[in-house]
This record gives structure tokens, sequence and C-alpha cells, in this order.
């Protein structure tokens, strides 16, 4: 995959707060909300790691969990600064060798193909803000570190990332990473916001958990509707009038599904967690189901494939 180097990137729905220590709405302490695509993938691993340790919880009256002391690193007065991504990242040439600026990219191309789905089915798209941070942030569902990793704030629709976490995927997941995985990412996370504007995470009770609950149920949509987008990537023009993405390969295809899979809630357990797989702490779906499901939209490429609440659907 790569990006169209003479395509125009637009900045205007990114906020760079990489330069300050705090920002966005209600600190709460180093906790993040859990429920409606709050809790990010490596705090899915810590809320397993910490469980088995017999400290933190999941659900209950707060609906996140604590972070372990020492990660979260915030402080306030965080402001955005979109200068430096509006000054770096101009066309898709920029996207194709920073880091800052494929996300960007990305997060057009997202843009894009959700406008025009939603216009299609007689609705108004409202994209969301993406945010840039570094060592901790604070949003509307709670106040996170960068430990928490790239996770959707239902309370703000906004999508906050750290990218050093596409590092830690490679490196400590083992994860195959590239670009088209890095995107599909991305692309979980705003499935997380079509949630939101479509009032399906209101379907899902904080603290739910096992194989069949409303959260695994989330999860797996939210991995539908990024292969979806993806089946769509490199016919979705932007506001350059063309698309943005070009040259998926199969190559593409199969490192966004590796990711999928080292973000299954049994391969999380066993490999990273070092225990036995229990079912009943299911939160995000087996690695088989998020490659099912990713699949399944990307092969589809149409959002009304991807209702994992509908009666009596197979999950996989």
């Amino acid at each position: 995959m790569r990006f169209n180097e003479n395509a125009d990137l637009d900045t205007s729905n990114i906020d760079d707060l990489r330069g300050g220590g705090g920002g966005g709405g209600g600190a709460l302490g180093g906790r993040v909300a859990a429920g409606g695509g709050g809790l990010g993938i490596i705090g899915l691993i810590l809320y397993f790691l910490i469980s088995q340790l017999g400290g933190g919880s999941m659900g209950g009256g707060g609906g996140g969990f604590e972070l372990p002391s020492g990660l979260s690193g915030l402080s306030s007065g965080q402001s955005a600064d979109t200068s430096q991504a509006a000054q770096s990242c101009r066309t898709g040439a920029d996207a194709n060798t920073q880091l800052d600026c494929e996300v960007v990219a990305v997060v057009n191309s997202l843009d894009a193909y959700w406008t025009d789905a939603f216009a299609r089915s007689g609705q108004t798209y409202q994209p969301p803000r993406t945010n840039f941070f570094a060592g901790g942030v604070n949003t509307a569902c709670g106040s996170a570190s960068s430990a928490v990793g790239p996770f959707y704030c239902p309370g703000d629709n906004e999508v906050y990332i750290d990218l050093g976490f596409f590092d830690e995927l490679e490196q400590t997941f083992g994860a195959r990473g590239g670009p088209f995985a890095r995107a599909y990412v991305i692309a979980h996370e705003y499935g997380h916001h079509i949630q939101a504007l479509l009032g399906t995470n209101s379907r899902v009770q904080t603290g739910d958990t096992g194989p069949t609950s409303g959260s695994v149920r989330l999860e797996l949509q939210a991995d539908c509707y990024a292969g979806v987008w993806a089946n769509h990537a490199t016919t979705t023009p932007t506001s350059s009038g063309e698309p943005l993405i070009v040259d998926v390969t199969q190559d593409d295809v199969a490192a966004a599904l590796d990711t999928a899979a080292r973000i299954g809630d049994d391969y999380i357990q066993t490999q990273l967690g070092g225990g036995q797989v229990d079912e009943s702490q299911f939160s995000h779906g087996s690695s088989a189901q998020r490659e099912l499901w990713y699949t399944t939209g990307y092969e589809t490429g149409d959002p009304s494939q991807c209702d994992t609440f509908a009666r009596g659907v197979d999950l996989g």
C-alpha cells in the first residue's frame, strides 16, 4: 500500500497535542472509560495482566480500570497545535514518508468513505476529531496514558492516538506491521465512531464480558466496519478528487489480519498474559473472530453485513 503522491491532505480534523501535557475534559485520576470503544488495545492487555495479578477491576461503577503506578504521566493545560501537521502534511508524498502524515491520509480517506456511505443512506456523517498525543491525555472519558493505546472516546466523539503505539505493536506483539495494518487500527477506532453516531454503543452495558457479550459484538462490528472501509480505500476520492490510497496488495490485507489476530482476547490471555483462555472475560473477541469480521467487511464492502447484534448471528 502507498499513497497517491499528488493528492492533497486535509489536516482540519487533526489536533496535535504532543507539545503539551494534558487537555480534553474531565480527568479521572488515571482511568479511562471502557464502554463504547473507550478502552484501547494496550489497555485491554493491561486489564488482563492486572486482573491476573489481583489488582484493578473492570465494570462496576467506574467503567474503567486503574492504570499501574507510573504510567499516567499527565499534566494539565495541554493545548492543540495544528500548525506542525498543516505545514508538514500537505500531499500523499508526505504520507509515504512521515508517520503522522500517513495517519492524516488514512483519516482523510475514512472521512470521505463514511461521508458518502451515510449520504447514500439519507443520513449526515459527522467526522470525529483525531488527536495525536504523547505521554498522556485528558478526555471526556477520563485521563489515559500512552499505555492505553489508540482509543475512541464516545463522550467527546474523538479518536486519540500516541503514534509510538505502532512500534509497540510490532515489538511487543510481534505484528508484521506496515501502513495497511496501521490503517486497520485507525479504521477500527473510526468504527466505534460510526457506532456512536448510530447509537449502537448504547446497546452495551459497561463491564459486560463473555464470548457473546455486547462488548464483543461491539468490537467485532468495529472490525467489520474497518474491513468495509478497506474494501473501498483505493476507490474513495477525498477532497482532492482522487483516492489517496493506491496499490493495496494481498500482502497488505494479510498484515492487517495478522494485527487483528494478535489483539484477540485468547491470544492476549495466553501469549501476553501467560494464562489460560477464559472466555467469560472476553471483551473484544477471539483472534479468529476478529479476523472473520474484518474479512466479512473487506470481502463484502457492505456495512449492512456488519450487524453483529442481529438475532441468531454466528459470531464465529
